[in-house]
């Protein structure tokens, strides 16, 4: 859905749709995602045992309960890593595209990698957060570059809301995960501030959100077709949940977990209706 809304907001930004660009996108960003599961399941093995699976966060369980799988895992997190560069490079020579793609593309995967996996493991030193928030200009922004060719400061700005959602997502998927994540050895800004002060973050996230949205017509930047009061009243959605958060503010790990989920949940809904609001237009 990520990927689409670059995808389609390029197209509203005077780009041609290419199916052959659009199909060798996504498979580049589809293998990464793979990439991601098997080495984020690989390399949290040990904190894995000690979390719950929910429908958006504590892994996979799989490896917890068929540890024998674990170097297949490593194996098809190799294999997928290496793919998506591949077609990276594929891309960037049969369409001309500058290095700065492939560069774009090699970026991606590091993150992908790193996010969990030594030396750098981001998410055990404190910087998970800023790994996927990075994630809310990227998938975006690889469905944007293969239509339009470039990266430029129309999308930049385009993608300011969609990391104040991206960041709710992050401390949205941490939250259930605190007893799992302080036992296993990583460091979250939920493990260190407590839940509390997660649902506080994740209230302002989605104010800034919806105010990104209402801001940003006033730059002039962007055709009159894309009415951003359509994306503010879409952004309601999660801001409304956000809201709700912020003033309950549950520590207790059922109640954080039910609340945190509905709000990550949101943020399908919001990018279905926007992806619906984007293909309106175009059609």
């Amino acid at each position: 859905m990520y990927f689409l809304i670059g995808t389609l907001f390029a197209v509203l930004l005077n780009a041609q749709f290419v199916w052959s660009k659009f199909i060798w996108g996504f498979l580049i960003l589809f293998t990464a995602n793979l990439a991601t599961h098997y080495s984020n399941d690989y390399f949290d093995f040990d904190v894995d045992k000690y979390g719950t699976v929910t429908p958006f966060s504590g892994g996979s369980g799989i490896l917890v309960k068929n540890p024998e799988l674990r170097e297949l895992s490593k194996k098809l997190a190799y294999f997928f890593i290496g793919l998506s560069i591949l077609i990276g490079a594929g891309f960037t020579i049969y369409f001309s595209y500058p290095i700065s793609f492939f560069l774009f593309v090699l970026f991606g995967n590091a993150l992908v990698w790193f996010y969990s996996a030594p030396p750098i493991k981001l998410a055990y030193n404190g910087l998970g957060e800023v790994g996927n928030l990075l994630n809310g200009f990227i998938m975006p922004g690889a469905g944007y570059f293969v239509m339009m060719g470039t990266i430029n400061l129309p999308f930049i700005i385009f993608s300011i809301p969609i990391l104040f959602l991206q960041f709710m997502f992050s401390l949205g998927v941490e939250i259930p995960d605190l007893e799992g994540d302080k036992m296993g050895g990583k460091i979250t800004w939920i493990v260190s501030k407590g839940r509390e002060f997660g649902f506080k973050l994740i209230g302002v996230s989605v104010v800034l959100a919806t105010i990104s949205f209402l801001i940003i017509p006033f730059t002039n930047l962007f055709p009159q077709i894309i009415d951003f009061r359509v994306l503010a009243l879409i952004s309601l959605i999660p801001l409304s949940l956000g809201l709700y958060a912020f003033w309950k503010r549950p520590v207790e790990k059922i109640q954080a977990t039910k609340l945190a989920i509905l709000n990550v949940g949101s943020l399908f809904a919001v990018w279905i209706l926007v992806n619906s609001y984007f293909i309106y237009l175009i059609r």
